[in-house]
């Protein structure tokens, strides 16, 4: 919410200290809400909007009700234990319409197993202390919350054959996360594509995650990272990031296909 307010402030050509002059306030005031340190009530939000012209009314209308949400997530038993952004990601895929991802070398985060997690995680940070770690893994498998609901999230996953094949863990472990991926390719929100090493890529391709939210403007890409994540929402960067799922669809395997060469290569294992 408060980066679209602040979207909405910079398109209307106005600073940060003249929008706090209009709530009677200091500059410091606007930045807190803009960077979600500080709350903000609908009626301000609304008011903001209209101080910025802002013409889209479904838009306004969805901020407005953001600010009202007063509900805890799950998420928010890890604050002070894992950095923001994990708690970003984890609310921003409990709110998202819908989700599409790439994913290049390792198994998508939401579907990892208990053992291949960890494995991932310490692999990617050394020394990590064994109370964050566990806080990580639990983390990453209660992200699942979003298919137990009466409606789950439809997820689209492309899955490049290298992170099938990579070894962060013992065959055993790999195995188990192969045989946990071909099931959860069965599950009624989800579907798993996997982009063979036969297949072409045209360009750069990396790690991303595409949330859609029932507004496209409030649409956000999440890029992958081992140690954080960081959120992409300008109209310009949302609209190649469509480009790049759209083109990583085009040389995927069908998900009949895709269920298949996942159960091949864990024979091999």
């Amino acid at each position: 919410m408060g980066a679209e307010l602040r979207k909405l402030r910079e398109r209307a050509g106005m600073s940060g200290s003249e929008a706090a002059a209009y709530l009677g306030g200091e500059r410091a005031q606007i930045s807190h809400i803009e960077s979600g340190r500080y709350g903000v009530s609908s009626e301000r939000v609304r008011r903001l909007a209209a101080h910025y012209s802002a013409t889209d009314k479904h838009l306004v209308d969805a901020l407005a009700e953001m600010a009202e949400e007063r509900t805890k997530g799950w998420w928010d038993d890890y604050r002070g234990i894992l950095s923001p952004g994990f708690l970003d990601l984890a609310e921003l895929e409990h709110k998202a319409s819908y989700i599409r991802a790439i994913q290049m070398l390792i198994i998508p985060g939401v579907f990892q197993t208990e053992s291949y997690a960890r494995a991932i995680i310490r692999s990617g940070i050394t020394d990590l202390p064994a109370n964050e770690l566990n806080a990580r893994v639990e983390h990453r498998t209660r992200r699942r919350d979003i298919f137990d609901r009466p409606r789950p999230t439809p997820f689209e996953a492309f899955i490049h054959e290298a992170a099938l094949r990579m070894r962060y863990c013992d065959p055993e472990t790999m195995r188990a996360q192969l045989a946990f991926l071909h099931e959860v390719s069965t599950w009624p929100s989800v579907t798993i594509r996997i982009i063979p090493f036969t297949r072409q890529i045209t360009g750069s391709v990396h790690s991303t995650l595409y949330a859609g939210a029932e507004i496209p403007a409030l649409d956000t890409v999440q890029l992958d990272s081992a140690f954080d994540a960081g959120f992409l929402d300008a109209e310009a960067q949302l609209a190649r990031y469509r480009a790049l799922l759209d083109s990583i669809e085009s040389i995927s395997l069908d998900t009949e296909e895709s269920a298949q060469f996942i159960q091949h290569i864990a024979q091999e294992m």
